[in-house]
């Protein structure tokens, strides 16, 4: 039997943190490609240090955006702000390695007569739902993001100029009868551009900005802070620690409340199904608890590279099913086709929507207008329940 009383964690990271420094300029080259041809193969690599940003990866599109490379990386450092000592846009030294996608795995991905395209490398990917936040989301990860976002909102507007870009939040959350119902510890680690500020100071500027985004009630006397533990945090970004592409897994999906397969995803084409199936398996599970099928709900999907089709789809509800979970694995196979072609094609993923994507969570974000985030709709409800 599931707990119902418990702590739970989860933590996240700013747009300047250096792991994900490396995630949105891998996913803003991507883009690039995506823009000048669609059908791209990407797949970008980026790792930075102090005043450096070294590139690499295969690629098989226009030539002309491997010539624009260190333009982008300088454009994503300037946009998320670093123009520090040890690490400034227009300073840093930018090497770039992309080179032509392996003929191997092109030949077991490409569709070719009878055959249809094949998932790009073999792997196991998840999908997760929980009724805990409007967005279906778990609430520990959700708020953690929400918390940086807004912090990085009112930094880059002006509103708090004495913050910078590098930072990292974590909430502890109590569980009773399985809901969310406050937040017993913070804790978070903001870059500052003063000097001068003690940690109590920091905690003054942020603490108006987690009251905002958090539920009414959720913060208690009992709620304990810790700002800056570790006092001045001035040097930041890959000065202060280096960073590499798809190091924050957990961060980009549900915040270790569901399990998550092996791959990341940033700066990877939707040919890769470590991508676009999590994609899928987030937009499934969604929608299964949309449909009122469940209240929380994990799916999970796996692949072999060159073969098109899964070989295994795979839901637990929890106890919390309406119907039963084998039946509604063949109502998802009915309701979407899987195939990595397939999940490109409905869930529109072969657009430059993913630079995006890189900083304050893969999922929980509201659709939008130009195909951004297409798998949080949740306009799946009616063939689910048609296949059931």
């Amino acid at each position: 039997m599931a707990r119902s009383d418990y702590l739970f964690t989860s933590e996240s990271v700013s747009e300047g943190h250096p792991d994900k420094v490396c995630d949105r300029i891998s996913d803003a080259v991507l883009d690039a490609f995506m823009t000048a041809d669609p059908y791209s193969r990407v797949a970008c690599e980026t790792f930075a240090t102090t005043d450096r940003v070294t590139i690499g990866g295969e690629v098989r599109g226009p030539g002309e955006v491997i010539a624009r490379v260190e333009e982008i990386a300088r454009e994503c450092v300037r946009d998320i702000g670093y123009e520090q000592d040890g690490f400034h846009w227009a300073n840093m030294k930018v090497d770039s390695y992309l080179h032509a996608q392996s003929a191997d795995i092109a030949q077991g991905v490409d569709s070719a007569g009878n055959k249809d395209e094949g998932a790009g490398d073999q792997g196991i990917m998840f999908g997760f739902a929980v009724d805990e936040t409007p967005e279906l989301m778990p609430a520990p990860i959700h708020y953690s993001h929400a918390i940086l976002r807004r912090l990085a909102e009112v930094r880059k507007d002006g509103t708090e100029p004495k913050l910078g870009p590098d930072a990292k939040s974590q909430l502890t959350l109590r569980y009773r009868d399985g809901k969310p119902v406050e937040v017993t510890s913070i804790v978070l680690s903001t870059q500052h551009i003063d000097p001068s500020l003690t940690s109590a100071d920091v905690q003054d500027i942020v603490t108006p900005y987690i009251r905002e985004v958090l539920p009414e009630g959720w913060l208690t006397n009992a709620t304990e802070w810790h700002v800056n533990p570790t006092g001045k945090f001035v040097i930041g970004g890959p000065d202060g620690d280096a960073g590499l592409t798809g190091r924050k897994i957990i961060v980009d999906t549900y915040g270790g409340a569901a399990p998550h397969g092996g791959g990341a995803f940033s700066g990877k084409d939707p040919t890769k199904v470590d991508r676009s199936a999590a994609y899928a398996a987030r937009y499934l599970a969604k929608n299964i608890v949309a449909a009122g099928l469940a209240t929380k709900c994990v799916l999970q999907l796996s692949y072999a590279i060159g073969v098109s089709k899964p070989l295994s789809i795979y839901v637990d509800t929890f106890g919390t099913g309406t119907a039963d979970e084998a039946a509604i694995e063949k109502a998802v196979a009915k309701a979407m086709n899987l195939t990595p072609r397939g999940i490109r094609e409905h869930l529109q993923l072969n657009r430059p929507i993913f630079e995006r994507t890189a900083a304050y969570g893969h999922f929980g974000r509201a659709p939008e207008a130009d195909g951004g985030f297409s798998w949080e709709k949740t306009d799946l409800v009616d063939a689910l329940h048609a296949a059931l």
